[in-house]
């Protein structure tokens, strides 16, 4: 079956897509907005790390966002950090958000599908993981990461970020 939903890059003819995608009232502490996002994107991308992002289309109609880092260190120190092992030479799936009018859908799941796709084409190498984190209150992405096989790794909680960290073996 041909997925109804598609991943295409922003650039600068359709970053605006994204702009006024938004989650709802109880979600917006989970996530930054869209434009706050690109703009740490091109951030990232000016210290030498690899950030891909992605409108989430529905047909030509966007739908939602996804940011994904290559080799993006949680914390500074982090090849000195057991802990964080699984953070090297590993994908990132940095913010994933579907709009608050598609959400429930299952469209949140088909797009998931896509980048952990995308992930697993090695567009910077092949890796071994794709990690991701989330606020603990978030249990609507805890669910969802958890369907695809994320498992938390609860010696990388970190209380004063207040999140979770999960790793997917590819």
């Amino acid at each position: 079956m041909e997925s109804i939903i598609h991943l295409e890059k922003i650039n600068y003819l359709n970053w605006h897509d994204v702009e006024d995608l938004r989650v709802t009232r109880e979600q917006k502490c989970f996530l930054p907005d869209n434009v706050t996002s690109l703009a740490y994107a091109g951030i990232v991308r000016e210290a030498g790390f690899q950030v891909f992002t992605f409108g989430i289309y529905k047909g030509d109609k966007p739908i939602g966002f996804a940011m994904i880092g290559y080799d993006i260190p949680y914390e500074p120190d982090d090849d000195l950090n057991e802990k964080y092992r699984f953070t090297r030479s590993s994908y990132f799936i940095w913010r994933f958000m579907i709009d608050q009018r598609y959400q429930g859908k299952g469209y949140g799941k088909e797009a998931m599908k896509l980048i952990l796709d995308f992930v697993r084409s090695g567009p910077c190498r092949q890796s071994e993981y794709a990690w991701l984190c989330y606020d603990p209150e978030n249990t609507a992405a805890r669910k969802l990461y958890a369907s695809f096989g994320f498992e938390e790794v609860p010696e990388a909680y970190s209380a004063e970020d207040d999140e979770i960290l999960a790793v997917l073996k590819l």
